[in-house]
């Protein structure tokens, strides 16, 4: 697929509604769509992060896009629309690294993730597709996920911890609730 032609959006920071809550399914596969990939690739592109979820520019749809190194340092580029995260197998090696994001901006955190991520959903097409990810692309997976769920990163931190981050990040008073974090590596971008 082409990224070119997208219009860069403001990233939507915490505390906006719209990345608190569960992102919607996408049923229409059609010129929309389309333009919302290439919008959310060069949004993505020009806030310098490796992976961004529609509801990080104020879209609150089931598609995000990446592009970032797997554990090979390939990177690898790609968009996946209604993603479904493989719960990792028993034996999955946990990673923690210091993670960030574009939602978050300038801050970052250590978070512990599973080594390897499974992803399935479709292409802009509705065209079935299956991605996995290693290294920093299985964080990227994960993490992206994440958001489409409506949880941002510091959501899975102590509330000491995200309070001071969001402190930092110039965002206070904005936390919402403290929540486990999921079983699920990392790049110096944010997502």
């Amino acid at each position: 697929m082409s990224v070119s032609g997208g219009t860069a959006r403001p990233i939507t920071l915490y505390g906006a509604g719209v990345l608190h809550r569960p992102c919607t399914r996408v049923a229409a596969f059609d010129q929309d769509l389309e333009a919302l990939v290439a919008d959310m690739f060069a949004s993505m592109y020009a806030a310098d992060g490796v992976g961004l979820a529609a509801n990080q520019i104020g879209v609150g749809l089931r598609v995000f896009v990446y592009d970032c190194p797997d554990a090979s340092g390939e990177n690898q580029v790609g968009h996946v629309v209604n993603p479904v995260l493989a719960p990792p197998g028993g034996f999955a090696q946990m990673v923690t690294e210091s993670e960030g994001c574009l939602s978050v901006p300038g801050e970052r955190a250590e978070v512990s993730r599973a080594g390897v991520a499974t992803v399935t959903g479709t292409d802009l097409h509705g065209q079935p597709l299956t991605v996995i990810g290693t290294g920093v692309l299985a964080r990227c997976f994960q993490h992206e996920t994440d958001h489409l769920r409506g949880t941002v990163y510091v959501d899975l931190l102590s509330q000491q911890e995200r309070e001071a981050i969001l402190t930092a990040a110039g965002l206070p008073g904005r936390h919402r609730r403290t929540a486990s974090p999921p079983p699920a590596e990392s790049s110096s971008r944010p997502w």
